[in-house]
């Protein structure tokens, strides 16, 4: 198991000079807010400059981590990132950095995983989450998608994960067993923040770089491939094929399922005809013409519930959501997000037999009430 040095606990800026200015960083909203006079005590100048903070301390702690990896010889890969590495393009289906400097893996047309940092350990491969959120409780799910990515595309090594976090934390003692956390002093970017805010004489030392055997490209270390719309399709037809359910809970309950609903966190399981849908929500206007599709979703707390698509066209999507209660809710979908792209390819792959009708919604519901993963 790694073990935190007093250097990182302590956040000693002293070894990695003026590296933290060559990082980019998100900050053309913040610094408009300050040439606007905005006060410094104001809500939106607190939630972007929180933002920015939290940008910097991921970098400080990648300085810290990449000078620890390169003194451990347990440590056999740390993959590069940031302006320790040349900017490329990011390689389809392959763990990659791309031009912002972040480790991530696509598919060809989405990026679908995104790593603040990894340390391979002889069999054991760690996934760095750096983060200044006072409550830790929320990235259960961030964490088992990230998880079951690594677990795909490295099924040779165990999987874990690493949370670097500020003293004061909570929902640590929540956390699943692979996680290990490291806890630092309260972090400031304010030295920073003053450099980026300045017009002139920005000036700053030269880029200290860190030379070891153990730090490596992200190209370097092969993946096993993994077709991740083929996989979609896979699920949708295991998902369907218990002849005597509209559910196939035996092939829910098995690992394979578990890792992968945790990967793409919605599977897909059939569709239905618009002026159905529009039984279940009546105060909605549902087009004759859009598409609408019925996924299961797994949320942060481990539970699965139905969830629907609704396709205006190509790029335009809505996520309909019916609570317990049922009360509706409408989420716009990002026309650019991998969504999008999944609900194209799959309603391409549907058949008449994928149809559902609203007596097979509430056959799953009442399924996934007793589900346990």
């Amino acid at each position: 198991m790694l073990k935190i040095s007093e250097s990182i606990t302590n956040l000693d800026p002293n070894d990695i000079a003026d590296n933290l200015l060559y990082y980019d960083y998100n900050v053309k909203h913040l610094l408009a807010l300050k040439r606007k006079g905005i006060k410094e005590d104001d809500n939106a100048f607190i939630s972007a400059y929180r933002s920015f903070e939290g940008e910097v301390f991921e970098n400080f702690m990648y300085e810290k981590l990449l000078r620890y990896a390169s003194e451990h010889s347990k440590i056999t890969e740390f993959i590069l990132k940031g302006p320790h590495r040349k900017r490329e393009k990011a390689i389809p289906n392959n763990l990659s950095v791309n031009w912002k400097g972040q480790i991530i893996y696509r598919t060809k047309r989405n990026e679908i995983g995104e790593f603040d940092g990894l340390i391979f350990a002889d069999k054991v491969l760690y996934f760095v989450e750096m983060t200044l959120v006072k409550s830790v409780s929320n990235l259960k799910k961030r964490l088992r998608k990230k998880k079951a990515l690594l677990e795909t595309i490295y099924p040779n090594y165990e999987i874990k994960a690493l949370l670097i976090l500020n003293e004061g934390a909570t929902g640590v003692n929540q956390l699943p067993d692979y996680c290990t956390v490291w806890l630092t002093k309260p972090y400031s970017a304010k030295k920073v923040y003053e450099w980026m805010s300045k017009t002139e004489n920005k000036k700053r030392r030269r880029f200290k770089r860190v030379q070891a055997k153990n730090l490596v490209s992200a190209e370097s270390i092969k993946t096993k491939p993994f077709r991740y719309y083929d996989t979609l399709t896979w699920i949708l037809r295991k998902l369907r094929t218990d002849q005597k359910h509209i559910l196939n809970l035996g092939f829910m309950k098995s690992p394979t399922f578990i890792r992968y609903h945790d990967l793409f966190t919605k599977v897909y399981l059939g569709f239905m005809e618009p002026k159905i849908f529009q039984e279940m929500v009546p105060e909605l206007d549902i087009p004759d013409t859009v598409k609408i599709l019925v996924a299961l979703e797994k949320e942060h707390t481990g539970r699965v519930v139905v969830t629907y698509f609704m396709q205006h066209a190509r790029k335009k999507l809505d996520n309909i959501s019916i609570s317990s209660d049922g009360k509706v809710s409408v989420l716009r979908k990002d026309p650019y997000g991998v969504t999008v792209t999944e609900v194209v390819h799959i309603i391409k792959t549907m058949h008449p037999t994928h149809q559902l009708q609203i007596k097979d919604i509430e056959t799953v519901e009442k399924s996934l009430s007793d589900y346990k993963a």
